[in-house]
This record gives structure tokens, sequence and C-alpha cells, in this order.
């Protein structure tokens, strides 16, 4: 065997252990699923420690609905495309009645960021046009880049799916200012997406839930900044029982990460 032959079987072996090194696999975090029956998964990357922990690593790989999470994304085309000004920035309620009281009014972007308003992305979205949101969708690798099905539904009933492990790389995109986007949008989309902040950290984060499927799929994707450091994660759930899991996305990731100490 020549010295190149060797050569490359070393860096081969040192670049796969180095991967198992940096990934913890957490069987025990299963109990925060089973309290509420669900089965689900969880991703934990920690940035300083470049180190991912999972729990169900095989359902990490799989691509699911993004539903309301792909908001995160679509806040970003809209400032980009100009399809709206800026956070500030009013958009007329259609008059239309729906299940959440908080959706039936006028919204500006935070608002419907924090309300997850679906009328008023949907809006955004054929603003932003089928042509322009694919290349965005594209340039940025997201998921499976497919968003056939409608401009307004695509990411609720459509074709798009992404995985919990291609979540966590988004989300660290957006942390290091790594995506095709400006840094204007980038930070207006950081400052929105604030879901709780602390004298101990800041967590910025996105719920989903896809309920035009018999398994409904839930999200809670997010990241924490605490000290000199950042945590992100994913949690993704599947229920057959709207409301439990509903709530129940929430309570997973949050009794998670206080198992963690991050929160």
């Amino acid at each position: 065997m020549n010295m190149k032959a060797v050569v490359l079987i070393l860096v081969f072996l040192f670049s796969a252990n180095s991967f198992s090194q940096n990934v913890l696999e957490r069987n025990d975090l299963k109990k925060f699923f089973d309290e509420f029956h669900h089965e689900g998964c969880f991703i934990l990357f920690d940035l300083q420690k470049n180190e991912y922990l999972k729990y169900n690593p095989e359902r990490c790989k799989q691509r699911f609905i993004p539903a309301s999470t792909f908001k995160i994304f679509n806040s970003l085309a809209a400032l980009e495309s100009g399809a709206i000004k800026d956070e500030n920035e009013i958009i007329k309620w259609d008059g239309v009645e729906r299940s959440y009281a908080n959706w039936n009014q006028d919204l500006n972007l935070a608002l419907a960021f924090r309300y997850s308003a679906v009328w008023f992305y949907q809006e955004l979205a054929r603003r932003i046009g089928e042509e322009q949101m694919q290349s965005y969708v594209s340039q940025n690798h997201y998921g499976n880049e497919e968003i056939s099905g409608g401009i307004d539904v695509f990411w609720l009933r459509g074709g798009l799916r992404i995985s919990p492990d291609e979540q966590i790389e988004f989300l660290k995109k957006i942390y290091k200012n790594e995506l095709k986007f400006s840094q204007r949008s980038i930070d207006i989309l950081k400052k929105i997406m604030i879901y709780e902040q602390t004298d101990e950290y800041v967590l910025r984060a996105k719920t989903g839930w896809g309920l035009r499927f018999e398994n409904q799929v839930g999200w809670f994707v997010g990241y924490v900044e605490k000290g000199d450091n950042v945590y992100f994660f994913a949690t993704n759930i599947e229920s057959k029982e709207p409301e439990e899991g509903f709530r129940s996305r929430f309570k997973i990731s949050f009794n998670i990460l206080k198992e963690l100490g991050i929160i």
C-alpha cells in the first residue's frame, strides 16, 4: 500500500471518529414524549462544544411538512423582496372571521409572527410570487426545495418538507448570518423571533402544526442564547389528538431544555 493510500485511510478514520464523538444519543429523553403518548424526536446543537444531542436520530433525518415553522423563512423572503417594508407595516385584515381571535384584526409582521397568523403569511407569499419564492428556497437549500401545491399553501399541505436535522442547520445559518438574505432582513427576523427573554437567556423560536394529515405533525424549533453560548433545538412530534399535541410540543421542549440545564 502506497503512502497516499495510507494517508487517505487515516483521514477517513479520523473524520468518522470525530463525527461520532460529536453526536450524543440520549434515549432517556423518551420519557418526555411518553408522558404525552407521542412519537417524536429532539435534537440539540451546542455551538461552543460543536456537539449534537439527539433523541430518536432516525426520525431526526425524516422530512415532514414544516407548517408554521416556515414563517421564519417566509418572513425573510417577504422582507427581502419588499412584499412588506419592515416589522411594523400593517396589512389590513380581510374581515373573514377565523378560529383564533388574535388573527381577526389588522396585523404587522411582528404580531403576525407572534400569533402565527396564517392569513397574513399567505398574503405575503402571494405578494412574493412563485418564481421569486422558489428562487429564495433553492438558493438557501430549504428542506427538499419543493414548493408545489399552491403559492399560499405549499408549506401547509403542499410539497415542501424539512427534517429536524435540516431545521437545525437552517437555524445555525440564521444565527451566523450565512443565508442569502440581507443583514437587514436577518436582523428584523431575529427581533421578531424572540419568544422569551430573561436575565439568563434569550429564546428565539417558532411553532408549527401540520393539522391537514391523519398523523398530525407538531414542531417547536429555535435557539437559546445564554452567556457566551448558543443552543439550537428542534422538537418534532406526531399526534392523532390535535388539542393534546398542540399543547404538548411546548411542554416537551421546555421540559427537555430544563433537564439539560439550558433554561
